[in-house]
């Protein structure tokens, strides 16, 4: 069965029944997807790229081949080569694709990064990974943020940057140009007057061999390092054709940049797995009137967003923009709450699937398209995984309940990762008794949905009550007055924890005492008495990670110590 083929099912238990993948010998995505399709379909669109301040261009999978081709050969002759780490800090510019194909097609270890890294960050990074190339976007608070991270990053022998003017960089770093590099080495090489680089590259790796280096976002330290390997892009036939639908035709949009390791769930692996086009929007800030004027420009069929986006979408009239081509819609990151999925869904005729999982994995838990979209529930079990719920005394949970959700799989199993590089203890501790540990909290029903309710260290324990600070948190951000919310416990002599609720208010709303009472009973009259705040307090800004995450452990040890 082809990479290409991929199942329609009859309906939901036939899905989670008989799902699998097949899995080639030394499968390489840059070869057997990419290449493959430029030779048997070579004036294909890959990808549409756009920009605000440029006309933008599709790429056809011949000019993606040729593109990486050159990048591949580039790297080579600066001596990049198997098992070697790259760092990647392009936004959502298109050479992103060109360096990150090239880099698997001769077996080096790509790590996407989010330009929002500071000097310390970058130092971080590459001393833990040994790094030994960047190549970067053409932006100059993330050159000077590099170039201060070089005096402690000895392993780092290449700084390589996208759009560089002659002269325009500092000469004791010698940044090298990319668009003229992988230009030179496109064509077999022959631009370049290397006789060597005309021979086809040589494959060179195995399905074992690592292809992906992410730093996860850290919220209870320093970031974690996850590594996958070359059969990871094959498991993300989940997530776009069983998760975003996708078919040969559609357009999808995803909106993560490429620092995310949700750019490659939506913009790049599965996607071309079922051939369909990618949409790239080149944005700095986002615009709700341009995002939505980029969605009917390109007449996007299907579109992947946090439920914060979502949101803030809603927020805009849609009948000035012709949204009819748009065929579905998926969510993650954080529980979507039911008032955004009803009105989006009142005005666009569209449901919204959503999706859980982790930098470790692809997706463990979606809603289908076999499966009716329940509002709060993220859907149920990956049928390519095994899931169990682990009790807190260790047991596994028989039936519905709350448990700790975890996979019986096998490090290096294809979607979960190889483990923590350079770090075995921690490998060891996540893997654990046999089963990989997610460490969050979930609810499951006698019909298999499965409700997220938090990190296993977030859990609130208050007057013998486990609450999760999701739950809460969707109650109040859906009153009028609330920007943002994160929950959390705080230590209380009677309950053991009382629940807290933290507040960033909108723009025409005042912190008063009188809104607080009408915030505790507006929670009071959507849920239960036992997860009703004790505390609200307004704030200007919510303690973060560099991706957005909230630090809630930061929070409570700011709590322990009032």
């Amino acid at each position: 069965m082809s990479i290409f083929d991929h199942k329609d099912y009859k309906d939901e238990k036939d899905f989670l029944e008989n799902f699998k993948i097949d899995i080639p010998e030394n499968f390489n995505f840059g070869f057997d997807c990419v290449d493959a399709l430029a030779e048997t379909e070579p004036d294909r669109v890959a990808l549409i790229w756009d920009h605000d301040e440029d006309p933008g261009r599709s790429y056809t999978f011949a000019e993606m081949k040729a593109y990486s081709d050159g990048a591949a050969r580039y790297f080579k002759s600066i001596g990049i080569g198997k098992g070697d780490r790259v760092m990647l800090i392009l936004k959502r510019r298109i050479h992103f694709w060109f360096a990150i194909l090239g880099l698997i097609k001769i077996g080096a270890i790509a790590i996407p990064a989010t330009h929002h890294l500071i000097a310390d960050d970058i130092v971080y990074r590459n001393k833990s990974a040994s790094v030994n190339a960047i190549v970067c976007a053409d932006d100059d608070k993330i050159i000077k943020a590099i170039e201060a991270a070089q005096p402690e990053s000895s392993s780092v022998s290449h700084l390589i940057r996208v759009g560089l003017a002659q002269g325009d960089y500092t000469p004791q770093y010698a940044w090298e140009k990319f668009d003229e590099r992988i230009r030179e080495f496109m064509d077999g090489g022959r631009n370049a007057g290397a006789p060597s680089a005309q021979v086809p590259l040589p494959r060179v790796t195995e399905n074992s061999d690592p292809l992906l280096l992410y730093f996860t976002s850290g919220t209870t330290g320093y970031p974690k390092m996850v590594v996958h390997d070359h059969t990871y892009p094959l498991a993300h036939i989940v997530t776009a054709k069983y998760w975003h639908n996708l078919h040969p035709d559609s357009i999808h949009f995803t909106l993560a940049d490429t620092g995310w390791g949700k750019a490659v769930w939506g913009k790049l692996f599965g996607q071309w797995l079922c051939k369909a086009t990618v949409f790239v929007y080149d944005h700095e800030k986002l615009v709700v009137s341009r995002l939505l004027k980029m969605l009917a420009k390109h007449k996007v069929t299907s579109f992947c967003a946090p439920p914060t986006v979502y949101k803030v979408l809603l927020t805009a009239d849609f009948t000035q923009y012709d949204l009819s081509a748009l065929e579905y819609a998926t969510s993650a990151g954080e529980p979507l709450n039911d008032s955004v999925f009803y009105e989006f869904q009142d005005r666009t005729g569209l449901t919204i699937y959503e999706c859980y999982g982790q930098t470790e994995t692809v997706p463990s838990v979606l809603t289908s398209p076999y499966t009716k979209p329940t509002p709060g529930s993220i859907g149920k079990a990956n049928p390519f995984y095994k899931m169990v719920f682990l009790k807190p005394d260790g047991g596994i949970l028989e039936g519905p309940g709350e448990g700790e959700m975890c996979l019986e799989m096998t490090p290096g199993d294809p979607g979960v990762f190889i483990g923590y590089y350079r770090n075995p203890d921690l490998t060891k501790y996540a893997w654990r008794g046999g089963v990989y540990h997610t460490g969050d909290l979930a609810r499951v029903d006698e019909d298999g949905y499965i409700w997220f309710i938090g990190r296993t260290d977030d859990i609130i324990k208050s007057a013998g009550y486990r609450i999760g600070p999701f739950e809460v948190e969707s109650v109040v951000q859906q009153h009028e007055s609330v920007l943002e919310c994160a929950v959390t416990g705080v230590p209380d002599p009677i309950r053991g924890q009382a629940i807290k609720a933290s507040i960033i208010l909108r723009e025409d709303y005042k912190p008063t005492d009188e809104l607080k009472k009408e915030l505790r009973a507006f929670v009071k009259a959507h849920a239960a008495a036992y997860k009703i705040p004790r505390i609200f307090e307004f704030v200007d800004e919510l303690p973060k990670t560099i991706s957005g995450k909230v630090r809630r452990a930061e929070m409570r040890e700011k709590d322990s110590v009032k």
